[in-house]
C-alpha cells in the first residue's frame, strides 16, 4: 500500500520538484498539493486520504507551524514533516510543539527526504540533524503532574519509554536492552497506545510535560 503524500509550499517550482521526486518511488504517491497554510487545513478537513504532509515553515498568511498545530488537532490527522531553508533550535522546538513529526531542510538530498517521509509515516520522529528530541521539546513544554496513564506501563515498558525519550532508535534500544527490534517495536506501540501519543515526538512531549525525562 502506498504512502499518500501532500505537499504544502507557496513556491510552485518547489512543489513541482517534490512531485517529480515522489513520482519515482513505487511506495509513495502524491495525492494533493496546495500553496498556503489555510488551504492545507481545509485539505485535511475535507480529505482523509493523506498519510504525510510535507509542510513549508514560512508562507504568507497562515504559516507552516500554525497550520501544523491546526492540522494535528484534527481527528485522525496525517503526520507532518516540516520543510525549511534554515535550521535553528527555536524553529525545531516550535514545530515539535505544534505536533510535527519531523523536520528536514529543503536542500537535503532526495534520498534523505524520501527516507524521512517513510520514517514519519512509520511513526518515527525525524530531525534535520542527528540529535535527541528532548532538548528542543524542553524549550517549549511546561511540566505537569504525572498522569495515571503512565502508571499503567509495565517495568519493561518504562525502560523502553526512557530510551525512546533519550532519542534512541529501535535498533539502539534493542542493543542496550538485549531485546529484538521486533520486541522493541511492539513495546513502543503499546506505550504509545497507553499514554495516548501518536508517535515518538508526542511521546517526548508527554515525557517533558510531566517531568519524566530523567
Amino acid at each position: 500500500m502506498s504512502i499518500r503524500v501532500a505537499v504544502v509550499d507557496d513556491q510552485a517550482l518547489f512543489r513541482a520538484g517534490i512531485a517529480l521526486i515522489i513520482g519515482t518511488q513505487p511506495d509513495l504517491e502524491l495525492v494533493a498539493e496546495c500553496a498556503s497554510g489555510e488551504d492545507a487545513v481545509r485539505l485535511v478537513q475535507e480529505s482523509s486520504g493523506i498519510d504525510v504532509i510535507l509542510m513549508d515553515v514560512l508562507m504568507p498568511g497562515l504559516g507552516g507551524i500554525e497550520a501544523t498545530s491546526a492540522i494535528t488537532a484534527l481527528p485522525d490527522a496525517p503526520r507532518v514533516l516540516m520543510l525549511t531553508t534554515f535550521e535553528d533550535d527555536a524553529t525545531v522546538a516550535q514545530a515539535i510543539a505544534a505536533g510535527a513529526s519531523g523536520f528536514v531542510l529543503k536542500d537535503a538530498r532526495a534520498e534523505l527526504l524520501l527516507s524521512a517521509v517513510r520514517s514519519v509515516a512509520d511513526g518515527t520522529a525525524v530531525l534535520a540533524r542527528s540529535a535527541p528530541l528532548g532538548p528542543f521539546a524542553r524549550g517549549v513544554a511546561a511540566s505537569a503532574p504525572v498522569p495515571p496513564e503512565f502508571e499503567t506501563l509495565t517495568a519493561s515498558e518504562r525502560t523502553v519509554f526512557r530510551h525512546v525519550v533519550a532519542g534512541l532508535s529501535n535498533r539502539e534500544i534493542a542493543d542496550v536492552a538485549f531485546l529484538s527490534e521486533a520486541t522493541v517495536k511492539s513495546y513502543v506501540s503499546r506505550i504509545l497506545a497507553k499514554v495516548g501519543a501518536r508517535d515518538r515526538v508526542q511521546l517526548v512531549l508527554f515525557a517533558v510535560r510531566h517531568g519524566l525525562t530523567d
